[in-house]
């Protein structure tokens, strides 16, 4: 599948899959800097955002792209996080922020700096706690990765978010997304990419491991034209979210794997990569606020690639209530066996570290399947205990009431001819 490149001189046009990638995008952000900016004590935050194919700003539409996205976002958030500091008493915080903004097409660039112009000027006029700076860079993403990161390493960034919204085959090397994980203790990447050129990409890199993928679907690795009848059916996205995950889940410590939800098939996808659980639980929400934009196809609990199409039946999962009521039924049984696997307690942290990328699950439904569960309870960090979901916290101790029957089954083997 070859796609052309957005004529942005031209007018680019503005495709349904961009704007639910848009919406999710500015959601997100938002909610990314009501986070970062929470702590009582705080007075600066200082991030960068890279994107690295930035387009021209704004669609024939008159409709903003990231770029436009990310800055309107950043002020709304200054002035929303402050305006709620002012009413708590607290100090005002200041947010730094270095866009670095690429593009492969010089025109592109061009048209991008007019569109951002104004905008840093209207913030600098009525936004005296946003301070942001914008670089330019005018190459194909991996040949201006270096500079991106001699930008970074220069203001010693720590905070970074990098969108690679690429148009149609892979612009970016997977050891790049390794690296940008590695490089910064705070590290995020939102990266679009269609799917056939992933598998394309496997077929020559692991063919054995691919043919076993597409095995239960009847595709050959060797003939995958038979994929573009197959990308609308549900079997299709659970196989391909399962080979998705599996060519990136070594790539950071929390991977959301889940496809646009399209009209025509699930070939577009837009990969969420986060260091901490943090962010990957502040994902989950944003999708669910913004149900069937996004799907996922197998389990919705804890074991959301546990789905096998050659023996069950999966479910579609688009982030709406049936899927959040399908949810919470399972979370009931997942949860109690994955505190018995971890003796009979874990800290909320532990927990959150060991769950957040195999489920789809909202956090407000993981926590109100904790409290309602019979056989779990919550200790607070005083030894109290909780008794509303929406009251747990990240110190807190979940524990197994009675682990009779979530035991492992070496304690009975164990047994076996004793008196």
């Amino acid at each position: 599948m070859v796609e052309k490149p957005y004529a942005w001189a031209d007018g680019a046009k503005l495709e349904e899959h961009s704007k639910s990638k848009h919406k999710i995008l500015r959601e997100y952000f938002f909610d990314y800097l009501a986070v970062r900016c929470r702590r009582p004590q705080q007075e600066r935050f200082r991030l960068s955002i890279v994107d690295g194919f930035a387009g021209g700003g704004r669609y024939s539409c008159g409709t903003p792209g990231s770029p436009l996205i990310f800055i309107e976002e950043l002020k709304r958030a200054s002035e929303s996080v402050n305006a709620q500091r002012a009413a708590e008493g607290l100090a005002l915080i200041e947010i730094e922020c270095l866009l670095i903004l690429n593009d492969a097409s010089k025109a592109a660039v061009e048209l991008l700096k007019s569109n951002v112009a104004p905008m840093q000027a209207d913030i600098a006029a009525s936004c005296p706690k946003l301070h942001v700076r914008a670089e330019y860079l005018n190459e194909t993403f991996e040949a201006a990765y270096p500079k991106i990161k001699g930008l970074l390493e220069q203001g010693k960034y720590k905070s970074v978010l990098f969108n690679l919204d690429q148009c149609g085959h892979t612009h970016v090397e997977r050891s790049t997304i390794l690296d940008i994980i590695n490089s910064y203790p705070s590290a995020e990447i939102f990266y679009t990419f269609v799917i056939s050129s992933l598998i394309a990409f496997l077929r020559k890199d692991q063919p054995l491991r691919l043919q076993q993928q597409l095995l239960p679907l009847g595709v050959s690795a060797n003939n995958l034209s038979a994929l573009e009848g197959l990308m609308g059916r549900k079997d299709w996205l659970g196989a391909a979210e399962k080979i998705v995950f599996e060519a990136f889940h070594l790539y950071a410590p929390f991977v959301s794997p889940f496809s646009i939800n399209n009209p025509d098939g699930w070939r577009y996808w837009f990969v969420h990569f986060a260091r901490s659980y943090r962010a990957r639980q502040v994902y989950n929400n944003i999708l669910h606020k913004n149900a069937t934009m996004q799907a996922h196809f197998g389990r919705s609990g804890l074991n959301m690639l546990s789905y096998d199409p050659r023996q069950a039946e999966g479910m579609l999962y688009l982030f709406d209530d049936p899927g959040r009521a399908t949810a919470k039924e399972q979370l009931l049984s997942d949860i109690p066996r994955v505190i018995s696997e971890a003796g009979d307690a874990m800290s909320m942290t532990e927990f959150y570290e060991s769950i957040y990328n195999l489920t789809p699950a909202h956090a407000d439904d993981i926590h109100s399947a904790i409290i309602e569960n019979p056989d779990l309870e919550v200790i607070t960090p005083a030894g109290g205990g909780r008794r509303k979901a929406n009251t747990i916290g990240a110190g807190d101790i979940v524990k197994l009431r009675n682990q009779k029957s979530f035991f492992p089954l070496f304690f009975e083997a164990g047994s076996i001819g004793k008196k």
